[in-house]
């Protein structure tokens, strides 16, 4: 475990890329290293010999800062065995040259922080000088590693210190007061370690969370532009199934009666005309509708409103079907826009379904409604005369339909009544 290097662990996830450059352009050498390759770890610099990250500029300075921290201790101890009886000459000399040793370790911290952590304990039982770096291992340990090589360490380290200062008691200090001073003195040291460690992780967590929030919103918001193009699906299945559907009947009628009247073929080719130039204006219409979503503007967006059921009813007829038509809405113009398009949809595909299905039936389309009460709109139509030719259809309208009721607020039925017909019934919320 002590080759690890600290920037060794997992590599960040790839959803953490990218977050350096947006929060810190061009700042990583205010970061550890560690903790830059962390954040980006496609950015952050790697040493070509050893592949590990390359120290930032505010590395070295604390690096420098360490050493010269462990050099100084290391001199003070040092003078105080000038004058210390209990210590020879030797063993003075042989105790600065291990401190010297271990303040020059010190720049392997970040390298092998377990490793030097761990080499130091038997090293301070030996040496008063190399004090200092053992403090700066065991801080790094704390800063790298997790609490359990910390507590470790830390916890022999302590049980330690009475056998040191028995066999090289203090000379400037009584035993009591040296050893409650290098027992808060090691406790503080591992406290300041894990508090930067759980400083360095908290801002990890609050950079996924960022990241989460971020692509979650991203999630939304591509939720909200599928949920868009469904219903410009459906809206263009709306309009042009009815459009579609006056060409077919028309032309299918020019195809079985070749020997109609001049006015009639006239007529028919008229409508067939009209109708195609209205589906073209409606693809047009969709066209611009698509467009202006990938812009955000819905402005050209088509609103057909209830009170347009009247020209919707009036169109039919024109196309030779026989409509009635039962408004009992005394304001269509206080509907609100979502419940007036949401009717007029379930008319429009009522009325297309009947003129598929049972042409030449009378159709009825009744719409009812006041503000509390909800409108009730329905298209009814009887059992059609004679057989009547198949006509090719998605068999998705009613579905749709239905779906849009219930995202209104209301619901949809459907289904052959007892003369053999057919009829689509639906209630919509009003205030």
């Amino acid at each position: 475990m002590s080759g690890k290097n600290p920037a060794s662990a997992p590599q960040a996830p790839p959803e953490r890329t990218a977050l350096l450059p947006k929060a810190l352009p061009g700042r990583r050498w205010l970061l550890p290293s560690a903790l830059a390759v962390e954040l980006d770890p496609d950015r952050a610099g790697r040493s070509l010999r050893t592949g590990r990250p390359r120290r930032t500029a505010r590395d070295w300075v604390v690096d420098f800062g360490f050493f010269l921290l462990a050099v100084g201790i290391g001199l003070l101890a040092a003078d105080s065995l000038t004058g210390d009886p209990n210590t020879s000459h030797g063993l003075a000399v042989a105790d600065q040259w291990l401190g010297a040793l271990a303040c020059a370790a010190v720049w392997l911290r970040r390298r092998w922080p377990l490793g030097l952590a761990v080499a130091m304990i038997p090293v301070g039982l030996l040496s008063t000088t190399s004090g200092g770096a053992g403090l700066v291992a065991l801080f790094t340990l704390a800063v790298h590693r997790p609490f359990k090589y910390v507590g470790w360490v830390a916890g022999v380290s302590l049980a330690l210190i009475p056998f040191y200062f028995w066999l090289r008691p203090d000379p400037d200090l009584p035993y009591l007061a040296a050893l409650t001073l290098t027992t808060v003195l090691t406790g503080a040291v591992v406290g300041w370690g894990m508090f930067v460690r759980s400083k360095r992780q908290l801002l990890l967590s609050l950079r996924d969370r960022a990241r989460r929030a971020e692509t979650e919103a991203e999630l939304r918001a591509e939720q909200a532009q599928q949920l868009a193009r469904e219903a410009i699906a459906r809206e263009m299945h709306d309009v042009l199934a009815h459009r579609l559907t006056l060409l077919s009947v028309h032309a299918g009628a020019l195809e079985f009666r070749p020997d109609a009247p001049r006015n009639e073929v006239a007529r028919a080719a008229g409508v067939i005309r009209e109708s195609a130039h209205e589906a073209l204006q409606d693809l047009r219409e969709i066209i611009g509708v698509l467009r202006a979503s990938e812009r955000g503007d819905e402005s050209g967006r088509p609103q057909p409103t209830l009170g347009a059921v009247e020209a919707l009813v009036s169109e039919s007829r024109e196309a030779g079907m026989k409509v009635v038509l039962d408004n009992r809405v005394t304001d269509p113009a206080a509907v609100p826009a979502s419940v007036g398009r949401t009717a007029y949809r379930i008319a429009q595909e009522g009325l297309t379904n009947a003129r598929k299905h049972a042409p030449g039936a009378e159709v009825t389309v009744s719409v009812a409604g006041a503000p509390g009460d909800g409108v009730t709109i329905s298209v009814s139509n009887p059992a059609p005369q004679g057989d009547v030719p198949p006509v090719p259809g998605s068999g998705q309208g009613l579905i749709g339909l239905t779906e849009r009721a219930t995202l209104a607020g209301g619901s949809l039925q459907h289904g052959a009544g007892s003369d053999g017909g057919f009829e689509v019934r639906a209630w919509l919320p009003w205030g």
